[in-house]
């Protein structure tokens, strides 16, 4: 597990931590820590269907945030809970391009027990950084 949820942040919010040797695990490690706190048991979403995730932005932390953002925008339009399953990112003229998969399925309130709901990607306490192992990011949802 990339992520780990950190209870010294934000009071009524979910923060955590989610890290990955690239830029790209960290961002896929990052919208499974986001399922998690949607779904008690991330395993129980099936892959039935698949979306294409293309945002982009101008820094590396509003990119996750801009991803992050498109997996609530699926829940919440859709009724889609997403996971991500592969990504890559592109920079160009100060541009960075986060190109996409995500797969999961409609929320089933027979499988998908769902415990909060998140209703946005904040700013408050968000950091992208590179470290010596590779990518680390903190996000705070609100909910």
């Amino acid at each position: 597990m990339p992520f780990e949820y950190l209870s010294d942040i934000a009071g009524g919010d979910v923060a955590f931590r989610a890290w990955g040797s690239t830029f790209e695990e960290m961002i896929i490690a990052a919208g499974d820590a986001t399922m998690g706190v949607m779904v008690g048991d991330p395993d129980t979403v099936v892959q039935r269907e698949e979306r294409e995730i293309e945002v982009e932005d101008g820094g590396e932390d509003l990119l996750l945030v801009q991803v992050l953002q498109e997996l609530l925008f699926y829940k919440d339009a859709q009724s889609l809970l997403l996971r991500l399953s592969e990504g890559k990112v592109s920079r160009s003229q100060g541009v960075s391009r986060f190109t996409g998969k995500a797969t999961g399925e409609r929320i089933d309130s027979e499988r998908h027990h769902l415990s909060t709901d998140v209703k946005a990607v904040t700013m408050h306490h968000l950091a992208v950084k590179r470290t010596e192992r590779g990518w680390e990011g903190t996000v705070v949802l609100d909910v």
